[in-house]
């Protein structure tokens, strides 16, 4: 008989020693993750149950002992495979430090590491993940965090990175997005027209958003959700109150950014700005 888990947990916490590395500690059971982006990498190691996800044109399953690794800007969603829920660890370093780590693995300046499989069956880096999460969670020995963290960068880089430069999108597609890209970085208060914003990049508005779809993995007004979100962070962490926060990012009101933050990052405004709080206090 399947007994399911008793409730959702979630802690989540920054390493500033680590260049404000993100982590996450969480027990989901009905929790689902909307359509979303990182800027950086999402790696973790799931240690209970299971978890699917869409990614890269596929749903993929990443039960008890697996590792799950999503490459910076790919949409991808989360949810539990039944009513069991799932537990994991994740990390969301930014790319500069996988970058870094590349760069001691392949002695050559890397592009940014592309990791094909999502979901990898490694027992041994399994384990050195989770233990760098434990560690991190738990140690105030910078020497004992950097050494592991390092080390489990590298072992990932070295066995499950493609060493080839990712392929880019045709020129001039790639190009149209990034300026649509820097707009909405640049008036994420506003709200933005489909049209205002494929007039900008000089193409129609279904071309846009079949190009920007393409490229980016979301359509416009989800990438937009996601900037607001990154600002509302930065905001949460500046004790500025989340009526304030979603007033300054372009939400409707708190509500709705409290909806928005939860679907995305996995914990409440209230939770993140608590922590934002309790390291600054430190």
């Amino acid at each position: 008989m399947r007994f399911p888990i008793i409730q959702e947990q979630v802690k989540f916490w920054h390493a500033q020693d680590l260049g404000k590395l993100e982590l996450l500690r969480a027990t989901y059971i009905t929790h689902t993750f909307s359509p979303h982006t990182h800027n950086g990498y999402a790696i973790g190691v799931i240690e209970a149950g299971a978890e699917t996800f869409y990614y890269r044109g596929d749903v993929h399953i990443a039960s008890a002992g697996s590792i799950v690794v999503i490459n910076p800007g790919e949409m991808h969603t989360g949810q539990a495979v039944d009513e069991a829920g799932w537990s994991y660890r994740m990390l969301y370093p930014e790319v500069a430090l996988v970058q870094k780590a590349a760069l001691e693995v392949f002695g050559r300046q890397h592009d940014i590491p592309d990791f094909p499989k999502p979901v990898i069956w490694d027992k041994e880096l399994a384990q050195i993940i989770r233990k760098l999460h434990i560690t991190l969670e738990n140690s105030v020995s910078r020497l004992e965090r950097e050494s592991l963290f390092v080390s489990a960068l590298a072992q990932l880089i070295a066995h499950h990175a493609d060493g080839r430069p990712k392929v880019r999108s045709e020129a001039e597609a790639h190009h149209a997005v990034m300026r649509a890209k820097e707009y909405l970085e640049t008036h994420y208060r506003e709200n933005i027209s489909l049209d205002q914003l494929a007039t900008t990049v000089n193409l129609s508005p279904f071309h846009f958003t079949r190009v920007f779809r393409e490229v980016v993995g979301l359509p416009p007004h989800t990438y937009l959700t996601q900037i607001r979100i990154e600002r509302a962070k930065t905001l949460l962490s500046q004790d500025l109150s989340i009526a304030q926060v979603a007033g300054e990012t372009g939400f409707v009101d708190q509500s709705h950014l409290t909806r928005r933050f939860k679907r995305i990052v996995g914990v409440t405004p209230g939770q993140y700005a608590l922590n934002s709080k309790n390291i600054q206090d430190k």
